[in-house]
């Protein structure tokens, strides 16, 4: 006994003096690093405390330092933090070929449901997103605009069914947007008329309830997947199941083999990928198609199931928190500006009366002002707040005498960045003047709401549209009533910036003309 308790004892001390060995690293070559960082968790310790996100923990990292750049310690890693907005760019774009991975967990030989476009690394996802490029054209999304177009009336149908005839109530936007948007993921990806506004319990949207499981482990583990891949990966080997991952492959799969089983042929990115998947290519407009590559023997590098439903799960986790929550950001921002709310509600009727009441793709495309307030949205509250990267091989800071090396995790805190008035004069101020030509007073190398470079979001022009399409429905037919100002209040758990108790903002009824 002991023997067993010396032993125990022994290995517990090694591995006390190997974190502690770890934990020094930065300080032992000479990089600037963070001093606050402890055992075991590191700058991600509010993580683990369920305190803050992991995008804000970074954030708080990212303003208590000057330095361009730090050492960090993610968990027992060690990373490097980039606070400076033209480095940033520079790992995101010139020097992508330094930087080419998330360094975030895949394993698709064994897991293929982890092999989506975002975690894929070296010439799989180049190939990837060579392959999913034509899904984003301006053509295709002008083709399944009529799409998001009758999910959006829906939406309007279901807020006038809240709103009395005469005063106003109050809304929880982000639930009502999120769920708009999760109808427009299933139909222009998926092809399903599922109308979540009356039939909320449908299992598309019940996924969402699943992905949101707040508890240490699964904030453990989100910080696993994102930052200590071999351990997710040996988790995974042990059995650990991506249970919203394999409910999507069954609805992918039911929706595949009942559309050809009755020859259903529909305009939405699953019939793409499904073409892709047949054919080898997709058709980007009548007069040209998009080829795949082909193996050396010249077979079609085909879409297995797993893959197509990896792409599929990545497109709809993303883009039903983005889409909604820059909807509903924008309106609780503009009700506590007055005049900046009259000016879009202006420039929105005044575009409807140019278009018989109507709003096309390509009106859309010309409202300025709208435009500009979701920039400044995405600006205070970017989809990602975290930016990462992982070194592909060794790299010298420009300017510097230090070198990052291969294998080194890279975070970005784009939220920092963001909110930095080094490149955001008053940066906690909705402003979207500071992006109109003649007041720009900003600097353009910071702003980054989708990333940079090669790897930049490949839907970002698709979640633009269809969160500019649901500001102008609301516009249209609702008044937002003005509020004092009030500052949202962020889970402390995930990525994404995940409203607390929602996004509450007074609608009433608009006078019909």
């Amino acid at each position: 006994m002991l023997t067993f308790i010396v032993l125990v004892g022994t290995l517990l001390g090694l591995g006390w003096f190997y974190l502690k060995h770890i934990y020094s690293y930065w300080e032992r070559i000479g990089f600037p690093y963070d001093k606050n960082s402890a055992i075991p968790f590191g700058c991600l310790t509010p993580v683990w405390d369920m305190k803050q996100s992991m995008g804000l923990a970074i954030h708080e990292v990212y303003k208590n330092s000057k330095e361009r750049f730090l050492g960090v310690y993610l968990l027992f890693r060690p990373a490097v933090l980039v606070r400076d907005a033209e480095l940033a760019r520079r790992v995101m774009a010139q020097d992508f070929s330094s930087f080419h991975d998330r360094g975030i967990y895949v394993d698709e030989e064994k897991n293929p449901l982890s092999g989506s476009i975002f975690a894929l690394r070296g010439q799989n996802w180049r190939s990837m997103r060579h392959k999913l490029s034509p899904c984003f054209t301006s053509g295709k999304l002008k083709a399944m605009f009529h799409v998001s177009e009758d999910i959006a009336d829906k939406m309007v149908s279901h807020l006038d069914t809240l709103m009395p005839q005469e005063g106003s109530v109050e809304v929880d936007v982000k639930s009502v947007m999120q769920t708009y948007a999760i109808d427009i993921i299933g139909s222009v990806i998926f092809g399903l008329d599922i109308n979540s506004y009356e039939h909320p319990d449908n299992k598309f949207r019940t996924l969402v309830t699943l992905a949101r499981s707040n508890t240490r482990f699964t904030a453990l583990f989100g910080m696993m997947i994102f930052l200590v891949p071999s351990i997710a990966k040996f988790l995974f080997a042990l059995g650990f199941q991506n249970k919203v991952g394999q409910a999507m492959m069954e609805i992918v799969k039911e929706t595949i083999e009942n559309r050809e089983k009755k020859g259903i042929v529909r305009k939405d990115m699953l019939q793409l990928l499904m073409q892709l998947r047949n054919t080898g290519q997709i058709e980007e407009d009548d007069e040209k198609s998009f080829n795949i590559q082909t193996t050396e023997t010249g077979q079609l590098q085909a879409l297995s199931l797993e893959t197509i439903t990896a792409q599929a799960f990545i497109f709809y986790i993303a883009g039903q928190e983005t889409t909604g929550s820059t909807v509903a950001f924008t309106l609780f921002e503009l009700a506590q500006y007055p005049e900046l709310l009259k000016r879009v509600q202006t420039e929105v009727d005044e575009t409807l009366k140019q278009n018989d009441g109507k709003i096309t793709y390509d009106a859309l495309q010309k409202m300025e002002f709208l435009d500009h307030c979701v920039q400044e949205i995405t600006r205070l509250y970017p989809g990602l707040p975290l930016l990462n990267r992982e070194c592909t091989q060794d790299y010298a800071i420009p300017d510097t005498n230090h070198v990052i090396r291969k294998g080194t995790p890279v975070v970005i805190s784009l939220y920092g960045i963001h909110h930095d008035p080094e490149y955001f004069p008053n940066p906690e101020v909705f402003d979207p003047d500071r992006f109109s030509e003649e007041n720009r007073n900003y600097n353009p190398t910071a702003f980054m709401p989708f990333g940079e470079g090669p790897r930049i979001c490949i839907a970002q022009r698709m979640g633009r549209v269809n969160a500019k399409l649901a500001i102008v429905k609301v516009l249209q037919h609702f008044n937002v009533e003005v509020m004092s100002k009030r500052k949202i209040e962020f889970e402390a758990s995930g990525i994404a910036l995940l409203p607390k108790s929602g996004v509450k903002v007074r609608l009433s009824k608009r006078t019909k003309n």
